[in-house]
């Protein structure tokens, strides 16, 4: 199967809904990364996904719906849910919520959870696709598991050309980090993975503080095990000098081969983040990290870096 590239109009998101509801294969464009989308409804092919991405089947996926009137088909709202996504969505947040009796999902969506990861994107054409296909789309980011996210068509083709019927070319991605995922299925809200959405801004939308989640024995979100995406390359963090064998991936005003904002501007970091590690894998074997400040998307950028420099369990897939 050789992978097709379509045109982000009318006409491609027409195929890549007809695709898909053949139980076709289709890498799309969102504000945060690639996502690698198939109906959430058909079995075989979200199947699909975990055999081209290499995914374990323990990893539940996030579902993708044109709006919070269609997630609340598939997981139980209750007033967080409706704080969240009143702010956010459309939006980078994913949010994990009780599934609904009746959802009509795959089973293997939510590897065999009582719960549901669900997020409206942004990306205008996510959402042209979502509003042609009419249905939830179960979509990871569109990268072999463990591997570096795709924040532009050349990096989906890179690592699944020939594994997907096609991909939507939405241009480079905006935000370059995965959704913030919050889960409202317990207790009290729990912030499972960083992203551009800060803790400040979650809480202040929620009224009320986050609850904080460590790496759990086992998976109950996307993005939850020690090591992912991560290069070929031995990558060290916190660097001010690197040793003479590593290439520096900089940040600030420091001399390097590349950098990921001369202004020291997380936004900018955040969106060359996943594109300047694939490109220094590429030719380098030792890739060391200038320190990135602890705070604000900050916290998010060290998240991901620290589980690409994690090391990597032979045991133990890393997810995608």
């Amino acid at each position: 199967m050789k992978t097709k590239t379509l045109t982000p109009d009318a006409s491609g998101v027409s195929e890549a809904a007809a695709l898909l509801a053949d139980g076709g294969l289709v890498a799309l464009p969102t504000e945060t990364v690639y996502g690698l989308a198939a109906d959430a409804r058909q079995g075989q092919a979200v199947a699909s996904i975990y055999a081209a991405k290499g995914r374990p089947s323990f990893n539940p996926l996030i579902v993708h719906v044109a709006s919070a009137r269609d997630a609340q088909q598939y997981g139980v709202w209750n007033a967080w849910a409706e704080h969240l996504a009143s702010a956010f969505w459309p939006g980078p947040l994913t949010l994990v919520l009780p599934l609904r009796e009746g959802h009509g999902l795959a089973s293997i969506v939510t590897a065999g959870l009582e719960t549901v990861a669900l997020r409206c994107p942004a990306h205008p054409v996510a959402q042209a696709l979502l509003c042609a296909f009419n249905g939830p789309l179960a979509a990871p980011s569109a990268n072999p598991s463990g591997k570096i996210s795709p924040t532009r068509v050349a990096h989906v083709l890179a690592g699944l050309d020939g594994q997907v019927n096609a991909v939507l070319d939405g241009g480079a991605a905006e935000i370059g980090l995965e959704s913030t995922i919050v889960g409202l299925a317990g207790d009290t809200p729990v912030l499972l993975r960083h992203g551009s959405l800060t803790r400040s801004q979650l809480e202040a939308a929620l009224g009320e503080p986050l609850g904080v989640s460590t790496t759990p024995a086992a998976v109950s979100a996307p993005g939850q095990l020690a090591s992912h995406y991560a290069p070929e390359a031995a990558l060290r963090l916190n660097v001010a000098t690197p040793a003479p064998d590593e290439t520096l991936l900089g940040f600030g005003n420091v001399s390097c081969a590349l950098n990921l904002s001369p202004a020291s501007d997380m936004r900018e970091a955040a969106a060359n983040l996943f594109d300047m590690l694939r490109q220094l894998d590429e030719t380098a074997d030792k890739i060391a990290v200038s320190p990135i400040p602890e705070t604000g998307i900050g916290i998010a950028i060290n998240d991901r870096l620290k589980r690409a420099a994690a090391p990597r369990s032979s045991g133990m897939p890393s997810i995608g």
